[in-house]
């Protein structure tokens, strides 16, 4: 807890304490209910014949970004403050790395 949001009277910040964890826990439920509908629907994709090959690749593939964003966000805390730094780094080496996946397929298919 930030030292911002001490009351100094110690009941005062259980009780705080207890609302934020019970809201947290919340969004981490949904998030989770949330990550396991996703993966219905992308084996639902895969098992499904009516849908065509074209479009099951970048659906999986869209839902797979959606889920790590999920995680990111709710199950490694991106959203809470303080974690500008590693969220930083993080989205860093996502975009160097996509950068060069992206500079080596031009190369190799042009």
């Amino acid at each position: 807890m930030e030292s911002n949001q001490k009351s100094g009277n110690p009941r005062v910040d259980l009780v705080y304490r207890k609302k934020k964890n019970a809201e947290e826990m919340k969004y981490q439920f949904v998030s989770f209910g949330m990550m396991l509908f996703l993966t219905v629907l992308a084996f639902i994709a895969v098992g499904y014949d009516g849908v065509d090959k074209w479009f099951k690749a970048p659906f999986i593939i869209t839902l797979a970004v959606i889920q790590v964003i999920f995680q990111l966000f709710y199950f490694m805390h991106m959203n809470h403050k303080g974690h500008q730094t590693p969220a930083l780094f993080l989205f860093s080496g996502i975009g160097f790395g996509l950068l060069t996946v992206l500079a080596f397929s031009t190369i190799i298919w042009w």
